[in-house]
């Protein structure tokens, strides 16, 4: 393991990125694609190592590791390249023709500052060089802190960063606790963390010092619920597959499993099958291995804990931090492994039916994923009304992840905030609004500076709202709307009035000379093919 970041680096590499940024060097589009593609080279350059980094800190397959981490991020750096043109453009606001078309308002994206990306162990490259893309696209200069707890991965980033990004606007710290305490003390223009809720709380706190904007991605029980309408084969090939990838160890894998009465023991056969095919000669060989003997005592704790019974798997193995993908059924709420995010590959089943599985879901925490297995639609619905999380997968596990170009994030004690394409460019911008008011403005505007008369309230009135008072919930119209195209009609009549209004008040406040509106309609008859009288 390669040295911890001194108190000395972290200052001086603080202070590099706080200069650069003021510098503006940043904010240029130029360098934001020439560093997206240094990222995309890091990663294209070196598969090898990355591959053997993550095999040797969870002994994760090249097939994974490439599924998980490598392809992803290569896809996510073009992405950004693809479209960061077009992202990082002005915006129009739809202001009015006072504002739009005449104050000239636009909406600038800037980047929010100095960022600091603090990724963890359970995907090490995709969950700390991800973010850093997205601040990247947005102009920001970043600090990036990848995960201790996988060693090899650390020090291979540690080795590449420096090599291949541009080190006056994007630095990397490496340490533990202590270092990261001595991170957090410092004021960051925005924090993107990856991990627990429980240090995310630190996190929060030690950012509300400097109202410092976070994102926090995190995780949650996230529950699969089965009802009697589902595929029961698909449902359970999918469903134990999250156990098998990482072994489990994903924010997003499936926590526990709700199952129809009905179908509960054709779930519980079908999900034994699949496990024994995913685990041929007890699945070691290609196996990932829990990240340490802390998390690894956890689990079997949990397990050996346990009032369900053990329908499949359970051998564990210390030395080498294995533990075979294991199913558990006839279990309560109130067991040890419903206690806390599992975060492993140990998967609880339970029967019941998906409304009483929705109630249940409502008085825990807010999950990061929910899955629905399910073929009817009524079904559903139902399920979706009833409950909430950061995102739904519907006969599916964890794929909702890889939707390009929609926001990818918690809600509650799952996380705040996202990101994910667009939405990761948007989590590190700031929208500046900007207007240019011209000086003639004072000829329309003028009534409002002191002192003040009550005869120019008038101006200021509110006129009378497109609804009638007393209307109840059945009087409300909902999913109705004005067609678009008599809204663009709508829309040119009124600005054409309001123009027309605007440029006779000018011309009664200029004498009547020049006479504008004679003018304008002139334009619009010669545009006609009339000559003006």
């Amino acid at each position: 393991m390669a040295p911890y970041t001194t108190p000395e680096q972290l200052d001086a590499a603080y202070t590099t990125l706080q200069q650069t940024f003021k510098s503006g060097k940043t904010k240029s589009i130029a360098w934001r694609k020439w560093q997206l593609k240094q990222m995309f080279w890091l990663i294209a350059d070196n598969e090898e190592a990355v591959a053997k980094a993550l095999h040797a800190d969870l002994n994760r397959h090249d097939f994974e590791s490439y599924y998980a981490d490598i392809g992803a991020l290569k896809n996510d750096v073009l992405a950004h390249l693809k479209n960061i043109d077009q992202w990082a453009a002005d915006e129009i606001p739809d202001a009015g023709f006072l504002f739009k078309t005449l104050g000239g308002a636009r909406i600038r994206k800037e980047p929010l500052g100095v960022a600091l990306v603090m990724g963890t162990w359970n995907f090490p490259f995709i969950v700390t060089l991800s973010p850093l893309v997205a601040a990247i696209s947005a102009g920001c200069c970043g600090m990036v802190k990848p995960a201790e707890t996988t060693v090899a991965c650390q020090d291979l980033m540690a080795e590449l960063i420096p090599k291949y990004l541009d080190q006056e606007a994007i630095q990397i710290v490496t340490g533990g606790p202590e270092e990261t305490t001595m991170m957090l003390k410092r004021r960051f223009d925005h924090i993107f963390y990856t991990g627990s809720p429980r240090i995310a709380k630190i996190i929060s706190a030690a950012a509300a010092k400097h109202l410092t904007p976070t994102v926090l991605e995190l995780g949650g029980q996230s529950p699969c619920i089965v009802t009697p309408s589902a595929d029961i084969d698909v449902a359970a090939k999918r469903i134990v597959f999250s156990k098998y990838l990482n072994a489990g160890q994903i924010c997003l894998a499936a926590n526990h499993v709700f199952v129809d009465p009905s179908v509960h023991d054709k779930f519980v056969e079908r999900a034994t099958y699949w496990l024994g095919q995913y685990l041929k000669d007890d699945g070691k060989d290609h196996a990932v291995r829990i990240v340490n003997e802390r998390n690894y005592d956890r689990l079997v704790g949990l397990l050996n804990q346990t009032g369900g019974n053990i329908a499949y798997g359970g051998k564990t193995d210390r030395e080498d931090k294995f533990i075979q993908q294991t199913l558990v059924t006839n279990l309560t709420m109130q067991d040890s492994l419903m206690s806390e995010e599992i975060f492993g590959p140990l998967l609880p089943v339970m029967k019941m039916s998906y409304q009483d599985a929705c109630t249940i879901t409502q008085n825990l925490e807010h999950p990061l994923g929910i899955y629905i297995f399910s073929t009817s639609q009524t079904e559903i619905d139902y399920i979706l009304s009833h409950t909430l999380s950061g995102g739904v997968t519907i006969n599916d596990i964890m794929t909702r992840a890889g939707v390009g170009n929609a926001p990818f994030g918690g809600v509650g004690n799952s996380g705040s905030g996202a990101y994910h394409g667009k939405y990761g460019f948007e989590a590190f911008t700031h929208r500046r609004t900007v207007v240019n008011i011209p000086s003639w403005f004072d000829y329309l505007l003028g009534f409002r500076y002191p002192p003040y008369s009550k005869e120019h309230i008038s101006k200021l009135t509110v006129g009378n709202p497109p609804f009638k008072k007393g209307e109840g919930m059945i009087d409300q119209s909902v999913g109705r709307s004005t067609p678009d195209v008599v809204k663009r009609l709508m829309g040119m009549t009124v600005k054409w009035t309001l123009l027309a209004v605007v440029l006779a008040m000018v011309d009664a406040r200029m004498g009547g000379r020049p006479k504008l509106l004679e003018v304008l309609r002139g334009g619009i008859d010669g545009v006609r093919g009339r000559s003006p009288l």
